[in-house]
């Protein structure tokens, strides 16, 4: 008799079980970039089971210089994408309804790195001289900023030489530049890893000199908001992803370890994730309004944005390009 009534617990145990793998709601993220600290936030609170534990069964699909993560979200083979807002005003004004739920980074992390020895101190400095900049659609920033200080991009004595850098820092190295564009968290890094010290060189940051613009926010289509099972999913996915991101903040080196075990490349290194998720964490919202998309540093991205002299990569301040709903319902979580 104890036995038959053990079967039948055992069993109820497993439908119960059954039932809730059944029950949760697949999310899939696609990430901008290939895996590592960048995004640690994501990896932390899947491998800690903070997705699970709001009833999602939750992918992470990485990114890399052959994936448009735009794409994949108009295709269908992702819920969420992680984007930069340049890149995604400019997607929705192409057509593709896209909008930031959440904002993840409150600060830029992009900055010019020169080298002293190029005769650089300020930005009065930059005339004559030859600039590393990324492109598709990473040049904005730049240009409004070359913009604003007065200076062509077209080369000569009065203005700047602009040289299309690759996603590395190869032109300081090899004497093509004296200046290359590099984030905080990543490239800086890489220069420093290839034996340049930071007595050798000047930082300018993006985020001191006034042209900013907003990096890895949240998004989603927007028809997607109009169902409101779909805005709860965001919502949970978001509430655990702000978990995890803070758990990463406070555990950098850790963070870093869990990023390298969903690396299947085995390009990164514990040493270069490790310093990426820490200066990572700097750039992070902080206390109760981490996620929260401020409107006036979405003004300011836009205003950047339009008024380049450059063609600008919008034409047209956008309208309801930004959400605040999914960060409410996760705030009544």
């Amino acid at each position: 008799m104890k036995r038959t009534l053990i079967t039948l617990a055992t069993g109820a145990a497993l439908l119960a079980s059954s039932f809730s793998a059944s029950a949760a709601d697949k999310l899939t993220l696609q990430l901008k970039w290939v895996t590592q600290a960048q995004f640690a936030g994501y990896y932390t609170a899947l491998e800690k089971g903070f997705y699970k534990d709001e009833g999602l069964d939750f992918t992470i699909k990485p990114g890399g210089p052959d994936i448009a993560p735009a794409q994949v979200l108009a295709g269908g083979g992702a819920d969420v994408i992680v984007d930069w807002l340049p890149s995604a005003l400019a997607t929705r004004e192409k057509g593709l309804p896209m909008v930031n739920i959440a904002q993840v980074y409150a600060k830029s992390g992009m900055m010019l790195t020169c080298l002293k020895s190029s005769g650089i101190k300020t930005a009065a400095d930059f005339k004559g001289k030859t600039l590393g900049v990324w492109f598709f659609g990473n040049e904005y920033p730049f240009l409004s900023w070359m913009s604003q200080l007065g200076y062509p991009t077209t080369g000569g004595d009065d203005g700047v030489t602009v040289l299309k850098q690759g996603f590395n820092v190869d032109p300081i190295f090899q004497g093509q530049a004296d200046c290359v564009s590099t984030m905080t968290y990543n490239e800086y890094g890489q220069i420093m890893d290839g034996g340049l010290t930071p007595e050798e060189l000047v930082l300018f940051k993006y985020e001191e000199e006034g042209v900013a613009t907003l990096e890895d926010g949240l998004y989603v289509l927007e028809e997607d908001l109009k169902d409101a099972k779909k805005v709860e999913n965001y919502a949970k996915f978001l509430k655990a992803s702000l978990k995890g991101w803070k758990w990463a903040a406070e555990h950098p080196k850790e963070a870093a370890m869990i990023v390298l075990e969903y690396d299947d490349t085995g390009a990164q290194t514990e040493h270069h994730q490790t310093r990426m998720m820490t200066e990572v964490a700097k750039l992070l919202g902080s206390g109760p309004e981490m996620g929260y998309l401020d409107p006036i540093a979405f003004d300011r991205t836009v205003g950047i944005l339009l008024n380049s002299e450059s063609a600008p990569v919008i034409t047209k301040k956008p309208v309801n390009a930004y959400s605040h709903i999914v960060f409410d319902k996760y705030k009544e979580l």
